[in-house]
């Protein structure tokens, strides 16, 4: 099939298997309720809040994909968008491998976003599709860093580090999700790049190790991680704004 007849069909994958252990005990990070409705369901709802984005596959924790199931039956999502639940695997590598297996093939674009990051504004979803149709292989969408950043020789915890190199803040960006790609380009990352922490931390960064192009977009102050329990205090304090303000 020639590029101009391909169709654009966009999926959303959201990794959702992972227990994040520094929010503390209790449910995984992303069945964690946000105003009484899961991080998961929302993060959902802002990738089918996009016109764009037909099919949602949300990875599951490995023995947890019928209680995600029954949980996305649950709530209210838009009817133009299809959504599946698959078992997820041990690493998010694997996690995000399998969703990319669970997809139709006339899927052509593909979002990765994390069920951490339940606020994203669908301006945002949209622009990263949006670059990904006009041809770049991989998109991030990123804020300029407000602090200097300082790289140090790692140090025990709690010991001084010494200082190696400040880099360049203005050409400094921190990545946020969705990350998007052409199809064929992040099936092969998966194919031949080893997601280990110290070369390629994300997808955008195995898509590097290609050689391929990354491309950055805007991101927004809104689709923060929630990480740690002050996180959740400032979610909340968003969605209360949100529905103040717009009826959310």
């Amino acid at each position: 099939m020639s590029d101009q007849s391909r169709p654009y069909r966009t999926a959303a994958v959201i990794p959702a298997a992972g227990r994040g252990v520094r929010l503390g005990p209790g449910a995984p990070k992303a069945l964690r309720a946000l105003s009484g409705t899961p991080m998961l369901i929302h993060a959902v709802r802002a990738m089918a809040a996009s016109r764009s984005v037909s099919l949602v596959v949300v990875v599951a924790p490995p023995d947890g994909a019928p209680e995600v199931k029954n949980l996305l039956d649950e709530h209210a999502l838009p009817e133009r968008t299809d959504y599946v639940v698959v078992p997820g695997g041990d690493t998010r590598q694997e996690s995000v491998g399998l969703g990319l297996d669970a997809l139709p093939e006339d899927i052509s674009v593909v979002l990765v976003h994390d069920a951490a990051r339940p606020l994203v504004p669908v301006d945002t979803v949209d622009a990263v599709i949006e670059a990904v149709r006009d041809g770049a292989p991989a998109v991030v969408p990123a804020l300029p860093l407000a602090d200097t950043v300082k790289e140090v020789e790692p140090g025990a915890a709690g010991e001084p580090e010494p200082v190696l190199g400040t880099p360049v803040r203005s050409r400094l960006r921190a990545v946020q999700t969705p990350q998007g790609f052409d199809r064929d380009t992040l099936v092969r990352a998966h194919a031949t790049v080893a997601l280990d922490g110290e070369g390629a931390t994300d997808d955008a960064g195995m898509v590097e190790q290609l050689g391929a192009r990354v491309v950055v977009v805007p991101g927004h102050e809104e689709a923060f991680k929630v990480t740690r329990p002050l996180d959740l205090v400032l979610a909340e304090a968003v969605l209360a704004r949100r529905r103040a303000n717009d009826g959310f």
